[in-house]
């Protein structure tokens, strides 16, 4: 018997499994698939109080992540770092003094403290300006946050593990019924069906939140999920600067451009209800061109179809709270309790954003300690995730002390691998002194050593995995060297015959 059943292996499930974990509970966290292999492999990556739900008055879900801003930034410096938008006046539907107005309450509502603050340029005399096809007028530039959003939740399954949570990937609930004071489930996995019992069941399942309820007879709630898509696509990089843009549109959507893996700009991202399976998600032409329209019209270079180097799409899991327009539905979450006394709970996570997934996790514990008396308090504000044990939190300090120490390797591959793992980038290195004896290398610098490390763990098991959601170098591998990776992985070299001693 367990204390908690987490379905569900996004961002709010493994951020669940974690604080629980860490409470002294007894976890297990089964996913159908792979950690984020969905919805938070497929955001715009960031963390960000949102400056444009103030427009729609959502002012307690900005102050909420204004403050979460800051912590997370603090809990894992390797892949969370501060980033500047600039915000154009030249084609904005909205006057500069409604903008300013709402940068000032942005700047000021979640106490930030290490963040810049908001400044007005001029973009003919700024390199804000830069790659922008008009440079006349004024430009806003505050701050947000950047955070690699699948390795996000890797990190934390990780930490969950490490605290003695099952992370359990592959594996599909089939059912779950209620047999006295605890659940029954079964899930099945690639060697077949198995049982659980658990004490408590939570339903993190991000868009399939309502099929998981309806393979629970009797389960009770009254919330529904509406489904957004968002897609992006990836381009040649379209400005020097290391900021980012946020565009608008003459429908008053909002559109980032943002610096992406050195030599690309992410564009993103949609607003699209969906209605189908959400696995089945893919970037429409529509979308395609609506989002190659907004940079055309902002930026010098002029961009066509062939310029995508990559696009993906996710499906956001909304509470619907009945907006008539998708961009206006709340990213507000809602925790549903099944559950009374003597009668063992089912938790429905609908909603929520990355940059909140903490205190929705915290929230979530806090909805379920009636049942679960054991559980220890409240503790992740602050504490750090795998590889964020930093000084400081100085990551610039963390890539140098490398650097020093490990004289041999290529300083950019050790910039990649810090900004990856962090302090466990000496746990993946070991005690190799040279590259030769981290195996071959299959392009990018990512080496044998490296899949292993990813295998044994990060839940790794095929190439997409590895390319497009453990890191991003499926963007700078050739299709051969992509093809080499997925045949060690499937077995075909095994890791001892290709390490070098």
């Amino acid at each position: 018997m367990i204390d908690l059943l987490v379905v569900g292996g996004g961002i709010n499930g493994t951020g669940i499994a974690r604080d629980a974990a860490g409470r002294g509970l007894s976890v297990t966290l089964v996913e159908q698939d792979d950690l984020a292999g969905h919805t938070s492999s497929a955001s715009t990556k960031l963390i960000h109080g949102g400056l444009r739900y103030l427009e729609y008055g959502e002012f307690r879900l900005v102050r909420e992540s204004l403050i979460e801003r800051e912590r997370l930034w603090g809990m894992a410096p390797h892949i969370i770092w501060p980033l500047r938008f600039v915000l154009p006046q030249t084609q904005s539907p909205r006057p500069a003094w409604m903008v300013r107005l709402g940068l000032f309450i942005y700047d000021h509502l979640g106490g930030r403290k290490k963040l810049p603050g908001t400044q007005t340029v001029r973009l003919d005399r700024t390199s804000f300006g830069e790659g922008l096809r008009d440079r006349h007028g004024t430009a806003f530039v505050y701050s947000d946050c950047w955070v690699e959003d699948s390795r996000l939740v890797v990190l934390n399954a990780r930490d969950a593990a490490n605290r003695g949570a099952s992370i359990r990937t592959g594996t599909r609930l089939v059912s779950a019924r209620r047999e006295g004071d605890h659940w029954v489930a079964i899930v099945e996995d690639k060697t077949g069906p198995s049982t659980i019992h658990a004490r408590a069941l939570v339903n993190a399942a991000g868009p399939w939140v309502a099929d998981v309820l309806s393979r629970v007879p009797g389960a009770r709630s009254e919330r529904q999920v509406r489904l957004i898509k968002g897609s992006h696509i990836v381009v040649p990089r379209l400005h020097s600067g290391e900021h980012a843009l946020m565009l608008q549109n003459p429908d008053r959507r909002i559109v980032f451009a943002i610096p992406y893996e050195g030599r690309f700009t992410l564009i993103g991202t949609t607003d699209e209800p969906w209605t189908e399976p959400p696995s089945r998600a893919r970037i429409s032409d529509g979308e395609t061109d609506y989002l190659l329209e907004t940079a055309n019209r902002y930026f010098s270079r002029k961009l066509t179809r062939d310029d995508i180097a990559w696009s993906y799409a996710g499906i956001r899991p909304l509470y619907d709270d009945h907006a008539g327009n998708a961009s206006a539905v709340t990213r507000d979450y809602v925790l549903d309790l099944d559950g009374a006394a003597g009668v063992p709970p089912l938790l429905s996570v609908f909603g929520g954003k990355i940059t909140t997934y903490r205190k929705l996790a915290e929230d979530a514990l806090k909805a379920l300690s009636l049942f679960l008396p054991n559980a220890g308090p409240a503790w992740t504000a602050g504490a750090p995730l795998p590889g964020g044990d930093m000084e400081d939190g100085d990551f610039d300090r963390f890539v140098e002390r490398l650097a020093r120490e490990r004289p041999t390797f290529p300083p950019a591959l050790l910039r990649r691998l810090a900004r990856a793992y962090g302090t466990r980038t000496d746990a993946l290195l070991g005690d190799a002194t040279d590259m030769a004896q981290l195996g071959p290398d299959f392009g990018g610098g990512l080496t044998a050593r490296e899949l292993d490390y990813l295998v044994s763990e990060e839940w790794a098991r095929t190439a997409e995995d590895v390319l497009f959601r453990r890191s991003k170098l499926g963007l700078h591998l050739t299709p051969q060297q992509a093809d080499a990776v997925a045949e060690y992985l499937a077995g075909q070299a095994r890791p001892s015959d290709q390490l070098v001693a």
